[in-house]
């Protein structure tokens, strides 16, 4: 098994309490920022980074309503991959996957990346098909992806079943060997910590309430904790809970909320070393390095805010993966969660600016949010520096909608769900 990059060169570990105690104690709020960043995960942390750090913009502050890194980016199941379909998502994916491969050693805290590799089955001829096309767009695009048959699948992961046998047999399958998983609450507080050292305002327990906005221009926000806090440029970066920040400012995004199901197994000894993921059975797999599966796939098919476990959705997620391995049937369930996740009609994000002036938007990414998370937040940052959309985020503006230019990934990427 491949272990974890970087691991045992850096200075700093997860027992470095003098600075979780700093960062956990909020700084007085100054009366005036030149960026307030609203949401306080993974790209939220990535997005004031980088733009203290590439931009020079250190006047930042940080507003989130509970604690860093306990939404989504404390709920994923921590897979990264590039090997999306479109030009538009791929390259933006590749960025991100460049980033994350010196990201332990820019932050100086290890975020634990282990490039294990990910397989996404074919388990009918057109699903072998639009393999074939994928690793083919990737190729093209200068990512590296791989077509593979049932014997290669079978001789990567033993514990498989690949037989004939089966409901849904394993034909095949596309392989990105750059691909595999990171440590999702290590990605927020070392984004975190770096972002504290270069000056960046860290206000937890700040829950917005409200946008500042006068003659179609925002101000700041308004908070239940400060009052009033003042800016030039607002980013709202808050995963399930844009739509609800969009009807603030007067308008309307073009998502859906639904919470993402996700569960972990007791710890095991080490059986598989590799993310599995099939969009047939509905479900995939990896191992964590202490042992247990972590396992996810299942949307609630409502809309929904709830940060829980949903016990149907978690059913047929087990289902999937023991149709895919039957010797896991007897392995028990540690615990199961749901993060909120919004979803776009074309499953791809929202990079944009908004119909109010000088505020913007970075959401919509909903199951694909983690593996984004450096690009997201380098891209998002140089947009709020300059006040021009980043050209990686110009096609993933909320206006497409309008004009009809979607970037179609939903169902073409690879996506378990």
């Amino acid at each position: 098994m491949q272990r974890y990059s970087g691991f045992g060169l850096l200075t700093h570990s997860f027992s470095h309490h003098e600075h979780w105690q700093k960062i956990w104690r909020n700084p007085s709020p100054k009366k005036h920022y030149d960026v307030i960043i609203v949401g306080g995960g993974g790209h939220g942390l990535a997005t004031a980074y980088y733009l203290a750090k590439v931009h020079g913009v250190t006047n930042v502050a940080v507003v989130e309503k509970g604690y860093l890194g306990g939404g989504n980016t404390g709920r994923n199941t921590t897979i990264v991959r590039s090997n999306y379909l479109w030009d538009e998502a791929a390259h933006l994916y590749e960025h991100a996957m460049k980033l994350w491969e010196g990201l332990s050693q820019d932050l100086n805290y290890n975020v634990m990346f282990s490039q294990r590799g990910v397989l996404n089955l074919g388990h009918t001829l057109q699903d072998m098909r639009d393999i074939q096309r994928r690793v083919n767009a990737n190729r093209l695009n200068g990512i590296d992806s791989e077509a593979l048959d049932a014997r290669q699948v079978q001789a990567l992961v033993p514990h498989m079943d690949c037989s004939a046998n089966t409901r849904y047999p394993v034909l095949g399958a596309s392989w990105q060997p750059r691909a595999g998983v990171a440590r999702h609450d290590a990605v927020a507080w070392g984004y975190a910590r770096a972002a504290d050292a270069l000056g960046v305002d860290l206000l937890q327990q700040t829950e917005v309430m409200g946008m500042m906005i006068e003659q179609g221009v925002v101000k700041g926000v308004k908070t239940h904790r400060y009052g009033d806090i003042h800016a030039d440029r607002v980013g709202c970066v808050v995963a399930g809970n844009s739509s609800v920040l969009a009807q603030m400012a007067g308008f309307d995004l073009p998502l859906e909320s639904h919470p993402l199901q996700a569960l972990v197994s007791e710890p095991i000894k080490p059986i598989l070393d590799t993310v599995v993921m099939s969009n047939h059975v509905h479900g995939y797999v990896s191992q964590s390095d202490k042992g247990d599966l972590v396992i996810g796939a299942g949307i609630d098919g409502y809309t929904g805010y709830g940060q829980r476990g949903s016990y149907p959705t978690i059913e047929h997620t087990v289902q999937a993966i023991i149709e895919l391995f039957p010797i896991f049937s007897r392995v028990r369930m540690n615990r199961q969660w749901g993060g909120i996740v919004d979803t776009c009609p074309d499953a791809c994000p929202v990079i944009s600016e908004t119909p109010v002036e000088n505020l913007y938007f970075n959401c919509g990414w909903g199951t694909g949010g983690f593996k984004a998370t450096p690009g997201s937040g380098h891209v998002f940052a140089a947009s709020l520096a300059k006040g021009v959309m980043h050209p990686l985020a110009k096609p993933f503006s909320m206006f497409r909608f309008h004009s009809g230019a979607l970037v179609d990934e939903h169902g073409a990427a690879g996506v378990a769900h």
